[in-house]
């Protein structure tokens, strides 16, 4: 099977939405608490089969998601809050629970900072080093002499923050003097 489906891939029964419109607006209002069951998967989010309206579609999509996380599983049950309805397409827009009980944490960072972590990822480019939880930056192979061989993944190292770009969130590091 792919990582992408479509709900009707997946044997889930694509009910008749726009017959139930009215209905599933009045039972899914804006704010409200929903579980459900991921019934598709797409680049863009997630169709959710919502518990207790079987006559709704919902989704969940990827623009509202954690950049460390990743897409749940077709299958897999979830909890969330309605945000909104898509009256063209009758879908129930939702923002799945553990998206936002994670904290954004980019915005703590500042350049000139000097933080402390283990290496996550050593690549042809450079070291990538986790400064928080769902947090990693770049430190760069630069000059002649610049060799991946000194560097270890789970070895600490202390790095100084050059640039945070909160456009592509990403962190941009300097070795911190050993």
């Amino acid at each position: 099977m792919s990582e992408y489906s479509w709900p009707e891939e997946n044997g889930w029964r694509t009910p008749d939405t726009s017959s139930a419109w009215s209905e599933t607006l009045r039972i899914l209002p804006v704010a409200t608490r929903v579980t459900g069951e991921v019934v598709g998967r797409q680049p863009f989010g997630v169709f959710l089969s919502i518990a207790g309206c079987p006559d709704a579609v919902g989704l969940a999509r990827i623009d509202k998601m954690p950049r460390c996380m990743v897409l749940p599983a077709v299958g897999q049950h979830v909890t969330g809050e309605v945000v909104w309805h898509a009256d063209h397409n009758h879908q129930v827009g939702v923002v799945l629970s553990e998206w936002t009980e994670h904290e954004d944490l980019l915005p703590r960072f500042r350049p000139g900072q000097v933080v402390v972590g283990p290496i996550t990822k050593i690549a042809s480019i450079g070291v990538f080093v986790r400064l928080a939880d769902c947090v990693e930056g770049l430190v760069p192979l630069t000059g002649p002499d610049a060799s991946t061989e000194v560097f270890r993944e789970g070895q600490e190292m202390s790095v100084r923050i050059v640039t945070v770009d909160h456009e592509r969130n990403r962190i941009l590091l300097a070795e911190a003097i050993r």
